[in-house]
């Protein structure tokens, strides 16, 4: 996984604020749709709220990195796309610049991990696929590593127990492709330290060691119990899923009721406001009318073609009348 890169420049950061076009508020700040060059050549094109990147938007980086997605207040927040500089890349959501819920990481060796993520490292449930051997993990997570409940699949057979710090730890099973399980657990093998070393000797790590138990028959699932897992397998994805929905919707609305508290307090302190325009544009209007009439008697000054133009509708009259076709009578 690679993040270098990642980090966006604060637009207002340093005196030289780069290039800007696009739509600005009252405030001559930043607002709607508008595309900056920043002062360190990255660039950026998609919606802003008062100065700040705010909707949907696309951020290119000078190093070739870029991210397509939702912005709250300059940080990446709701569903977005992640395309690192080594070409590794992530789809799904984020919260406050991180990866924080459900979301899919595509390494670049042909690894995948998809599932929860909390504070950009794998937290809760999620499937890493190791392209190189075909197995993969499915279970549990604590911040980046294997914890809790799960299963470690290969080819031909798989391990369900209880994981910690990356290993398993704790009692389990081997499910084998032959129709056989075995039970047991794995244990801590205990590692001892060389006394004669230096004190400041890191600790060796923990190592655990297969215990064997009983080999029994293994349990056939019926189509009932497959169709079961599926369903459930489903109905996690998906309350996941809404999980995401939820954040970005509820971030949405926070900034809905903001703008519309705004706007009442605009509106309020306009109408509280002192009406002193009132007489003065009485007055200007008084203005306007006696220009009018000024303006008015300055057309009828020439006496001449006013009175032109009423004789040559008169005669018009005249023409128009002997013109008239004659009538039956």
């Amino acid at each position: 996984m690679s993040d270098i890169g990642s980090e966006e420049m604060d637009e207002e950061q340093g005196p030289y604020l780069g290039e800007y076009e696009g739509g600005r508020n009252e405030k001559e700040e930043r607002h709607g749709q508008g595309k900056a060059t920043l002062p360190n050549g990255d660039t950026y094109e998609g919606m802003y709220d008062e100065g700040k990147r705010h909707g949907s938007g696309v951020y290119r980086f000078k190093n070739g990195a870029r991210y397509i997605g939702e912005y709250l207040k300059n940080k990446k927040h709701g569903q977005g796309t992640f395309i690192y500089p080594d070409g590794s890349k992530y789809e799904g959501s984020w919260a406050e610049d991180q990866r924080s819920g459900f979301g899919k990481y595509y390494y670049v060796n042909g690894d995948t991990y998809e599932g929860e993520w909390q504070n950009h490292v794998r937290h809760g449930k999620g499937t890493y696929f190791y392209a190189a051997t075909g197995s993969k993990y499915s279970g549990l997570w604590n911040n980046g590593k294997w914890e809790g409940q799960g299963e470690l699949i290969h080819a031909n057979h798989k391990y369900s127990g209880m994981f910690k710090d990356n290993r398993p730890e704790g009692r389990g099973k081997y499910v084998f492709d032959i129709g056989c399980e075995q039970h047991g657990q794995y244990v801590i093998v205990p590692q001892l330290k060389d006394t004669k070393g230096d004190d400041d000797e890191p600790t060796p790590p923990v190592m655990t060691q297969w215990k064997a138990g009983t080999i029994t028959a293994l349990h056939v699932k019926t189509p009932e119990e497959i169709e079961e897992e599926k369903m459930l397998e489903e109905a996690e994805k998906a309350k996941a899923q809404l999980e995401a929905e939820a954040m970005a919707k509820a971030a949405a609305e926070e900034q809905a009721k903001k703008e519309e508290e705004e706007r009442e307090a605009a509106a309020k302190a306009a109408a509280e406001a002192p009406e002193e325009a009132a007489p003065v544009e009485k007055e200007e209007l008084q203005d306007t009318e006696e220009g009018n009439v000024d303006g008015a008697t300055t057309e009828e000054g020439g006496g001449d073609e006013t009175g032109g133009d009423g004789e040559n509708t008169e005669a018009l009259t005249e023409e128009t009348e002997d013109a008239a076709p004659p009538t039956d009578e």
